[in-house]
């Protein structure tokens, strides 16, 4: 017996019921007598945030110094999982100091929509990409001996309403596009906490979801970890348990009612123990790094890790001329009109908007961290010393503007070579609590741009944002855009390496950027109804959704520029075996710069018997390269990167036929396409009477049979089918095989029985068969 399991047995009821809530806001409940700890447990997810207060209570305004790190919104364009790995490890480190036994992230929901309000703390619109990229934060995290807390679990897409609203959708796409980040990480690296979302799926709250918690995570996945409530999502005690929670957080101080439960049958005395079994193995896995005594982490180090994430966060969109890189010795040249910046140097830029000197760094709500330093881009060229005049612009307030600020602004754009223009975002447009309503920038930021261009023709944009923002009716103006999202407290500094030329950008968009708000597929149900959101686009997000209907975007997922130039050749797919697929390129860089290009793979199904995306993103590797070297990229493509969710089978499903490999540097950038021809996974759906004549057809042991009463009716043994190009043929096709009397009359009834009976004795009369080798 394991020295968890002889715990176990020595507690009393009272102490397993206590297990599965919190002694406050952040600290699992411990047994002082029984030498169970009550570690604690605190946000992220894109640093430690650990409050100071000693009451326990939630408190989001005050809090220890940490690094912060780009948020998800940033670091999801790095598309680069050991960057992101560093990054956890990294967080692990600051929570051992501070003595946190789990911090709360990543969150790995689905950009559904650019409104939504939390859209700067998750990964992507693609749940391969957010799966792939946040799992770095989980291995990183865990390496060091501390857990994470995977969530929101699951559909958590939205914040109007997200306390109760039903997300509706489909099994489908619950199954392609809002569990597949979770699926990855649970199975590939078992974090040691999931944290279940507010909303109900299908009107079921998640935190009482036994299908969700039990079945699916613990049967299906066969996640080993404990899951626990977000703050205040668990409304029902005794059904959570049974459901399969582990913790509710924070208490609601009712483990009296577990207690009963118990006693009065409602609640299995073997479900309460495994529910409190997980809690007493979460405290025996995080009781090492608990126990390290009077360490500090480095400051400088993590500060240089956000740095690196900052830089490889920014996603270069536009670069007209070559604009950027700026030179150092540009910005020291002399301006139009020969003015002197303060010192005496002649400035060669101007930097303007409010953003510049304030900058916008992180997200709003649980997630808010106060960070051990923060650098400014200002500041970073003042590190540099690079000459500078700088302008407002603007104020980060909803006031209107200032006439005197656009003219200050106008002024010192007229007299420099060239302009780094901030606008973006202010805190209160977007946070935690809330969605956005539109996805303009503030209208006083976009006037000032069209003052500015009058001015000056050399404006680089720099955009602080967390989710994406119209660019459409603004974009031509500026010679370049480098959308910068939330850079975390070295921003500034990565904004200077970047911008010049230390560093080439080499982001990807996670998410793309439409013309309008108005194209986006899930905008005729947002952000729902009388406590309901039905999601109607099903599968096709995002790009899923752009691409396939070919509408047009400002910016495409996947898009990125760089200082570089890279070509790919040298394509090769071959099929290993079943339905698994090899992939390999020559990436070379064709520039005098060292950069990055990340190579992308998209399938796209040859025609199917469903609706499916044009393509979709199944694999991607980052490569940098020095000038002129070239690298080769492999890619293995395993089964479940062709299938489909089929709620006909009620599971995955690859059908045979053909796939276009797509080897690409964006979603509309492909460079090379190949076809591979796979067999499939020789799945039938059993016949009966409800399938039609021409899903019989479609069948290899339907055809046969169907193929026999065509026989016999020509031998006058059966009544006759319609035959030949007719419309009754084509209405036959369409018929159930038990409404063949609509055409044959009373003599229909005998064909059907016919079919009926020739199939139980060819499938054995068991329902589904196994057709491989007749295909």
């Amino acid at each position: 017996m394991s020295g968890i399991d002889s715990l176990l047995g020595a507690l009393t009821l009272e102490d397993k019921a206590s297990l599965t809530s919190g002694s406050d806001a952040w600290h699992l409940q411990g047994i002082e007598g029984r030498g169970v700890a009550g570690y604690m447990i605190t946000d992220g997810p894109h640093g430690l945030r650990k409050t100071t207060s000693e009451t326990g209570d939630i408190d989001l305004d005050h809090t220890v110094p940490a690094t912060c790190f780009p948020p998800a919104a940033g670091l999801s364009s790095s598309w680069n999982p050991e960057l992101i790995r560093e990054v956890g490890e990294a967080m692990a480190e600051e929570c051992i100091q501070e003595k946190v036994a789990v911090i709360l992230g990543p969150g790995v929901n689905i950009k559904r929509n650019p409104l939504g309000g939390r859209c700067f703390e998750f990964w992507s619109e693609d749940p391969y990409l957010a799966g792939h990229e946040a799992i770095g934060v989980v291995q990183g995290v865990q390496s060091k001996g501390v857990g994470t807390s995977l969530k929101h679990f699951a559909v958590n897409n939205q914040e109007t309403d997200r306390l109760r609203i039903s997300a509706n959708l489909s099994p489908r796409a619950l199954r392609e596009i809002y569990l597949p980040a979770f699926e990855y990480i649970v199975k590939t690296a078992q974090p040691w906490t999931i944290m279940c979302s507010y909303n109900q799926i299908n009107a079921v709250h998640s935190a009482q979801n036994r299908w969700l918690l039990t079945d699916v995570l613990r049967g299906e996945w066969g996640f080993r970890g404990i899951v626990m409530s977000d703050w205040g999502a668990d409304h029902d005690r005794v059904a959570s348990v049974n459901a399969g929670l582990n913790l509710e957080m924070p208490p609601s101080f009712t483990d009296d009612l577990v207690v009963e439960a118990v006693r009065d049958g409602r609640i299995e005395p073997a479900q309460l123990d495994r529910m409190a079994r997980g809690m007493l193995d979460l405290v025996e896995k995080t009781t090492p790094a608990m126990n390290v005594d009077g360490y500090r982490f480095d400051v400088d180090r993590h500060d240089d890790v956000a740095r690196r994430a900052a830089c490889e966060s920014m996603v270069l969109l536009k670069n007209d001329d070559g604009i950027l890189p700026l030179s150092a010795d540009s910005a020291r040249g002399t301006g139009r009109a020969g003015e002197k910046a303060a010192g005496g140097a002649e400035p060669g830029i101007a930097v303007i908007g409010e953003f510049a000197r304030t900058p916008r760094y992180q997200g709003g709500g649980s997630s808010h961290i106060t960070p051990t330093r923060m650098t400014s881009f200002l500041d970073a060229l003042s590190a540099r010393s690079v000459p500078f005049d700088f302008a407002p612009g603007f104020t980060l307030d909803d006031d209107p503007q200032n006439p005197a600020l656009t003219a200050q602004a106008v002024e010192c754009a007229s007299k420099a070579a060239s302009v780094i223009l901030f606008m973006g975002l202010p805190e209160q447009a977007e946070s935690e609590g809330f969605d956005r309503t539109d996805m303009d920038l503030p209208l006083k930021q976009r006037d000032l741009l069209d003052a500015l261009a009058q001015a000056n023709e050399n404006i680089v944009v720099v955009l602080s944002n967390g989710s994406v923002v119209s660019m459409h009716d603004w974009r031509e103006r500026p010679k370049a855009i480098l959308e910068s999202w939330l850079l975390g407290q070295a921003g500034g500094s990565a904004l200077a390496d970047v911008i010049f030329g230390s560093c080439s950008p080499s982001g990807k968009l996670a998410q793309s950027i439409p013309a309008r708000i108005e194209d986006d597929p899930s905008m005729m149900n947002w952000p729902g109804e009388e406590r309901h959101v039905d999601y109607g686009e099903g599968v096709f997000v995002g790009y899923r959704y752009y691409d396939t209907y070919g509408v047009d975007v400002d910016y495409p997922f996947g898009f990125g520029l760089s200082y570089a130039s890279f070509a790919i050749g040298d394509v090769r797919v071959r099929r290993t075996g079943g339905n698994r697929v090899a992939v390999s390129a020559t990436v070379t860089n064709t520039s005098s710069v060292r950069g990055a290009e990340t190579v992308q793979i998209y399938v796209a199904p040859h025609p199917s018997a469903v609706a499916r995306p044009r393509h979709e993103l199944k694999a991607f590797r980052k490569v940098w390269l020095d000038a002129g070297a070239s690298d080769t990229v492999d890619f293995e493509l395993d089964e479940r990167s062709f299938a489909y969710w089929s709620e006909l089978y009620d599971g995955w499903r690859v059908e045979p036929g053909g796939y276009a490999i797509e080897v690409a540097t964006s979603s509309r950038d492909v460079d090379k396409t190949l076809t591979v021809r796979l067999p499939g996974d020789g799945r039938c759906m059993p016949l009966d009477e409800w399938s039609t004549v021409a899903e019989w057809r479609d069948d290899p042991v339907g055809a046969r049979i169907v193929r026999r009463v065509e026989e016999k009716s020509s031998r006058g043994e059966l009544p006759s089918l319609p035959s030949g190009d007719t419309a009754a043929e084509v209405f036959l096709g369409s018929l159930p095989v038990n409404t063949l009397s609509v055409l044959l009359g009373r003599d229909g009834a005998e064909v059907t029985r016919y079919m009926l009976d020739e199939y139980a004795r060819a499938a054995g009369g068991d329902g589904a068969h196994d057709t491989k080798e007749n295909q």
